[in-house]
């Protein structure tokens, strides 16, 4: 058969297909109950093709179905939930600062792909959207940012009597994604709202889901739109893409932060061998042959206490590099007031940040007053008893994550902001903010309200009872630091080639292996920076898709590199002596 049902739904009154499935880009969606053959349902299911994820739905008996491929086949995880649609009350959820529409351009379909990779879905040929925007068996709606016109999430779904002429006049709802760097609330909510009531428009009586069991965030926001779980499963192959949901990954894995689960995934995928020597830490040793390296995160052995011990103090740090060429901002250490409100007085604006420290703990920026540095000096001081003071550079906060001393991933870091409903607090939207910030890094990343949350809210004439005015956007921390609230967005392919030789630069000057490089930047595309810190364990997990799992475990294994890759080094290789001489 077809991958797509047409007739039997135009009439309306032909009879349903059997063995019916649709074809949905990143596999094949197959609705088990037109089968009636466990066989022929595996068959089918042997026919999936290569990077695709076919889910066979509406599985009443699971436990008949794996025991015709147990080898082959595997129960999914999943739960299944049902909205009757008869009984749906649509709501006016709050939807400041975004817009629900249809896919309008191939664009789109880009963007879509975009956010599919940000939650590690399975991606679509771009050209299979546009193509079947007008499909009827088919509805793909995105969230676009009104400010930026960036489209921040997506929902496909899927008309079940279009589909396969559904005698239940049923439809279902997958791929749901949510940008996991937006800043608006309620996008979720409002795409499964918004798909609710296309079909409801158009008769259908009920709308179905998947949810994977221990996904409560998705589980309340169902719950609370009136879902209700069903006795129907989901039934998958056994391929990699799926891998995770049946393959034992070893004694501790599950406990590992994202940082260090990034690096161990990678390492499982070559058959490295994993030891988790302490969970809560990140710590972990990958052995492959006679070889073995301990790591923490994306730090591992091959870096040099020296070279940490340079990372760890700013000072240090930025008299190295600036040793080496590359442009740093005028600094000096606080502990004379003279001095220093003659510093503010020529700069304007100054950072303020402990001279020891990581994750953006004690820095200020955008210090304009001496009360306000005076102020940042004793909260940075709480970090570390010597405190820098810098100009401040007028910019976005760019990333350049450098391994082997070859640039590996780039994004520019920005500041946690909200936007206004008319009716929400300044702090309840915050909460809302470090509740998503939250959820999409697995607890790495949280607003904080503190004096410093305070001071730049007081910059932009709020306090934190404040109603923040519909569609207004303010920055509630000046540092785009990831574990406040910050979010990164990945520009490695527009890096101005200045801006990767200071980073490359940098990373020799400390001789260190892996490096974050920070550099305050007027653009991406620019040549225009200022060094602002090196980070010895970067995380490595913000930088997805780009390779920096990949380019670690290279580093750590160069013989666990496939064979034709190690080829297309060693050509390249050859091709730069052959230049040079």
């Amino acid at each position: 058969m077809s991958d797509t049902t047409m007739s039997p739904a135009s009439s309306g009154e032909a009879a349903p297909e059997t063995d019916a499935f649709l074809d949905c880009g990143w596999g094949r969606l197959v609705f088990g109950q037109t089968f009636a053959s466990a066989e022929q349902l595996v068959a089918l299911l042997r026919e999936e093709g290569a990077d695709r994820r076919d889910i066979a739905f509406y599985i009443a008996d699971p436990h008949v179905l794996l025991s015709h491929a147990p080898q082959e086949l595997f129960l999914d995880p999943s739960h299944t939930y049902r909205l009757d649609l008869s009984a749906y009350a649509p709501g006016e959820p709050r939807r400041a600062g975004f817009t629900v529409r249809p896919v309008a351009s191939e664009r789109d379909s880009g963007e879509i792909n975009r956010l599919y990779q940000s939650r590690k879905m399975v991606e679509v040929d771009p050209s299979f959207f546009w193509s079947r925007r007008n499909d009827p068996a088919l509805t793909y709606l995105v969230a676009e940012d009104e400010a930026t016109g960036a489209i921040v999430g997506t929902v496909t779904g899927v008309d079940h009597v279009e589909a396969f002429g559904d005698p239940e006049g049923g439809s279902s709802l997958w791929c749901l994604a949510v940008d996991p760097q937006a800043v608006q609330p309620g996008i979720g909510e409002v795409l499964v709202r918004s798909l609710a009531e296309h079909f409801r428009a158009r008769g259908r009586g009920h709308m179905d889901l998947s949810v994977m069991h221990d996904n409560a965030q998705a589980i309340a926001l169902y719950e609370k739109l009136g879902f209700v779980r069903v006795p129907f499963f989901a039934v998958k192959r056994r391929n990699e893409i799926n891998e995770k949901f049946f393959v034992d990954r070893g004694e501790g894995l599950e406990a590992l932060n994202p940082y260090a689960r990034i690096i161990v995934d990678e390492a499982h995928r070559r058959g490295i061998h994993t030891e988790v020597t302490d969970a809560k830490g990140g710590f972990f040793r990958l052995t492959h042959g006679s070889r073995s390296i301990h790591c923490r995160e994306s730090l591992s052995e091959l870096t040099s206490g020296v070279a940490v011990s340079i990372c760890d103090d700013k000072a240090v740090t930025r008299r190295m590099v600036e040793a080496a060429g590359v442009v740093v901002p005028e600094q000096i250490e606080a502990g004379d007031d003279a001095a220093l409100k003659a510093f503010i007085a020529r700069h304007g604006q100054v950072v303020v940040k402990p001279a020891r420290g990581e994750q953006g703990r004690g820095v200020a920026v955008g210090i304009e007053t001496m009360e306000d540095a005076k102020a940042a000096i004793a909260v940075a001081r709480e970090q570390s008893a010597r405190v820098l003071v810098e100009s401040c550079f007028q910019g976005e906060d760019l990333r350049l994550v450098v391994i082997a001393f070859r640039l590996v991933a780039a994004a520019l870091r920005r500041p946690p902001q909200i936007t206004g409903d008319g009716t929400s607090s300044v702090r309840d939207l915050i909460g809302h903010l470090s509740r998503r910030r939250a959820a999409a890094t697995s607890g790495e990343s949280q607003v904080p309200i503190d004096a410093e949350t305070e001071r730049c809210l007081a910059q932009a004439g709020f306090g934190l009872e404040d109603v923040l005015p519909e569609g207004t956007r303010i920055t509630v921390r000046k540092t785009a630091n990831l574990h406040t609230g910050g979010t990164i967005h990945d520009v490695t392919g527009e890096v101005h080639p200045r801006l990767v030789e200071a980073a490359v630069n940098a990373a020799r000057a400390i001789d260190i292996p892996v490096c974050g490089i920070d550099l305050m930047v007027k653009g991406p595309r620019e040549p225009d920076y200022v060094f602002i810190e090196a980070n010895e364990r970067p995380g490595l997990a913000n930088h997805e898709p780009q390779p920096t799992a990949e380019r670690f475990v290279d580093l750590l294994f160069p013989l666990s590199i496939p064979a034709h890759a190690r080829e297309a080094q060693s050509r390249r290789g050859r091709g730069r002596k052959h230049a040079k001489a």
